[in-house]
């Protein structure tokens, strides 16, 4: 009723010529934003022939609260255009709404407006601009906005301590907390969530919990913010002996009403893998929303338990809550994850007849959880369904597409997909710019990492962290350690995975001084607790450097107790070595800790081989029957015009296989004549030598190689992936082929790149 009266009261003032009035006109739009929604009242400013600065800066509140952002752009330039100057309220608006969009180009225009018409000093402008140059990464200028400032509010210190948290600036926060602590403005409980937010971006636990618990010191108690942050916290760490007690702090202090830390202590208790807890959580939030739901559903279905996630689904129907989109793409993540992207599919499909229309993040959400489940082909397959039904890509998807690529080292489609990065103005992004270093590294093409890495204008630690993994994939460790010096003095602060990537980077560059001094700094100089990974990265460098007693002492005095990971760098150590008394310790544990693991097995038969002792070997093998032992199946192959041809041990499957072993024969010929000797150590059957060499021929690496020099464009350089490490007497041959044919050949293998030019490799024989 009163809607009717309000538009009859509309039709009265346009007949009696009333509707030129500018109250009258601004009275109406907030008749039609609070009865109809805020786009019939955008659609009456629309139809205004007469404008004032009073009706601009009104329609620009207006979208600005229903988060019309891209319109708030487009009223600015008409109003500019009109003759009319634009306010400090609505400049200050207007700049809201380019840190929403990540708008940077539009928002340093309105910057230079604001310097030129006097508003530049203003404190709800500058406010306005240091939030806005954070939400686009550019920290530097907020920081000079900040310093500029004739007058700061606690806005103010906020939003920059925001901008630096936002951005992995975490040292350069603390700081500005110092700073602030030490001016007359004291911190709120704005800023101490801040902090508690660049702890969880960094994604530092005891961070967080460390910040939770200062703030309590100072007498301010956690709102809703500050716990869904720290439970967000957990929840990546998959603690969940640590959310169970905040679990208990937040029933001490009131907080389990809060339907948002009651969402976020079922997330926690879905990550932190207790089903039971999270659904015996859920049944006891009053008022449950659709996001409560979700979260539920979702971690069900993540779990694979998707007869238990359809029965959530109707339930949530019955209490009078429909799934929306949300609810059904989580779902279909939850099959592409477990590998039923089949079904997945089928689900997309059966949307419509429901009345939903599969968006990009329902594609998205299959492809991601195609990856995920190790379908990385099925991914890039699902991007054809996904442009057919005419839906386009964003930067997730494209993230997503990238690193399936990566996983399959498909450097032509990765290409392709970073030209449609840029042509749609993704490839800035900052997980698209990530994705596409990491796909360019596991393809071959170091230069090419290197580069997107450069001309990225934001770095998260992610982004650090994936280039150190790169160098140290490539064996250059001088050039990671280089990099990590510049990633600190940058301020993003190191984490656990940096230090896995450093550490990788020295052993396989044989960086032992180096890689020692960077394991005892990890605790001292940048508090991170040494995990078995890091352990096991320190067994692999001392013993792969040959100090075979330092490991082993190492092991011993390690506080942990050592894994299969720990167990496994030391017995590739002692193969490398021949140290078949240090070898056998560490092969009965191997044995224990992981019985089925054919690798250990086979080390060690390389081992007994090597001293001619073919009873153990045998032995071995029958050991391997007995326990159900099944040997993994060696493979490599090579991408030749968009078609990937693979060559497995033991299987002659290619038509022309006659033609590849002629080719490779004639190859190692040319080899003999330049010095390459076959190296018949790496054969652990017990034949007669020339039996051996022909053993040595069958390898894949050789195979896909040759097959390579025979139909790849001479142009390109041979690019070959391996699931095993290469053997020493293929490493060697690599290096002659490279030479004798005059072709760059660049093999990965199950540990790290070898590029081979010239007769050289790029690991200098050390790997």
């Amino acid at each position: 009723m009163e809607v009717w009266l309000g538009l009859e009261i509309h039709a009265w003032v346009i007949k009696k010529g009333l509707d030129s009035n500018t109250h009258l006109r601004s009275a109406l739009m907030d008749f039609y934003e609070d009865c109809l929604g805020s786009e019939h009242a955008e659609a009456l400013f629309d139809e205004m022939t007469v404008r004032d600065p009073f009706l601009f800066k009104k329609v620009i509140a207006l979208s600005t609260r229903s988060g019309t952002w891209y319109k708030n752009l487009i009223l600015l330039k008409e109003m500019h255009s009109s003759g009319f100057k634009a306010d400090n309220i609505t400049i200050a608006r207007v700049l809201q709404a380019c840190g929403r969009l990540e708008a940077l180009r539009e928002g340093a225009q309105i910057h230079g407006y604001a310097m030129r018409s006097g508003a530049a000093f203003d404190l709800l402008v500058c406010n306005s601009l240091i939030s806005m140059y954070s939400k686009n990464s550019v920290v530097e200028k907020a920081g000079k906005v900040f310093e500029l400032m004739r007058d700061r509010s606690s806005a103010s210190w906020n939003s920059l301590l925001s901008g630096y948290t936002l951005n992995g600036f975490l040292d350069e926060a603390w700081k500005l907390f110092d700073r602030m602590s030490l001016s007359n403005m004291k911190p709120d409980l704005v800023t101490w969530n801040c902090l508690i937010s660049g702890e969880f971006l960094h994604g530092s636990m005891n961070g967080a919990l460390m910040v939770l618990r200062m703030m309590q010191s100072k007498g301010f108690k956690p709102n809703s913010s500050s716990m869904t942050r720290v439970l967000q916290t957990i929840s990546d760490s998959g603690s969940l002996e640590l959310g169970k007690e905040v679990h208990g702090y937040v029933m001490r202090n009131g907080h389990a009403d809060d339907i948002y830390i009651g969402t976020s202590l079922v997330d926690m208790y879905l990550k932190c893998g207790s089903l039971s807890s999270a659904r015996k959580v859920f049944d006891g939030i009053e008022g449950r929303n659709t996001f409560t739901w979700n979260c539920l559903i979702k971690g069900y279905a993540y779990n694979g338990l998707f007869d238990e996630a359809l029965e959530l689904l109707m339930q949530m129907e019955k209490e009078g809550i429909k799934p929306d989109l949300t609810t059904w793409n989580g779902v279909i993540s939850g099959y592409s994850m477990k590998g039923l992207f089949k079904q997945a599919l089928v689900l997309i499909r059966r949307l419509r007849t429901i009345g939903l229309t599969p968006n990009v993040v329902s594609w998205t959400a299959i492809i991601s959880g195609c990856c995920q489940s190790g379908n990385n082909e099925e991914s890039l397959l699902l991007l054809r369904e996904m442009q057919k039904e005419h839906v386009k890509p964003n930067a997730a998807t494209i993230a997503s597409l990238l690193r399936a690529c990566a996983g399959l080292a498909f450097l032509g489609k990765g290409q392709e997909l970073h030209c449609l990065a840029i042509q749609k103005g993704l490839d800035e992004d900052i997980f698209v710019s990530t994705a596409l270093i990491d796909m360019y590294s596991k393809s071959g093409s170091l230069r090419n990492a290197r580069h997107v890495f450069k001309k990225a204008s934001s770095k998260s630690l992610v982004s650090w962290n994936t280039m150190l993994v790169s160098l140290a994939t490539h064996g250059l460790g001088e050039e990671a350690i280089s990099l990590f010096h510049e990633m600190c003095n940058s301020g993003i602060r190191p984490d656990g995975i940096t230090f896995t990537a450093l550490l990788s980077a020295c052993r396989h560059s044989g960086l032992i001084t180096e890689g020692w001094k960077y394991f005892d700094a990890m605790k001292s100089d940048y508090n991170v607790n040494p995990t078995m990974e890091h352990y096991a990265c320190m067994v692999d460098l001392l013993g792969r450097g040959g100090y075979l007693d330092e490991a082993w002492e190492f092991i011993k005095n390690m506080p942990l107790e050592p894994d299969a990971g720990v167990w496994g760098a030391l017995l590739r150590a002692c193969k490398a070595h021949k140290n078949l008394e240090l070898a056998e310790t560490a092969a009965r544990k191997l044995f224990r800790l992981e019985p089925l693991n054919s690798g250990n097995y086979l080390l060690m038969m390389d081992l007994y081989a090597l001293e001619n002792r073919w009873e153990d070997v045998e032995n071995l093998r029958e050991t391997m029957n007995v326990v159900g032992v099944t040997d993994r199946y060696g493979w490599s192959w090579i991408q030749i015009n968009q078609k990937v041809h693979v060559f497995y041990v033991n299987e002659e499957s290619f038509l022309d296989m006659g033609e590849i072993y002629f080719e490779l024969f004639q190859l190692v010929s040319e080899a003999r004549k330049l010095g390459y000797v076959p190296d018949i150590c790496c054969v652990v059957q017990n034949v007669e030598g020339e039996e051996k060499e022909k053993i040595l021929l069958s390898h894949t690496e050789k195979l896909a190689v040759t097959y390579g020099l025979i139909h790849a464009d001479r142009s390109a350089p041979i690019r070959v992936i391996k699931n095993a490490r290469i053997c020493s007497d293929c490493h060697t041959l690599m290096k002659y082929i490279s030479r004798i044919r005059d072709r760059k050949i660049s093999l990965r293998d199950g540990r790290r790149f070898h590029h081979f030019e010239d007769g050289k490799c790029s690991c200098n024989d050390y790997w």
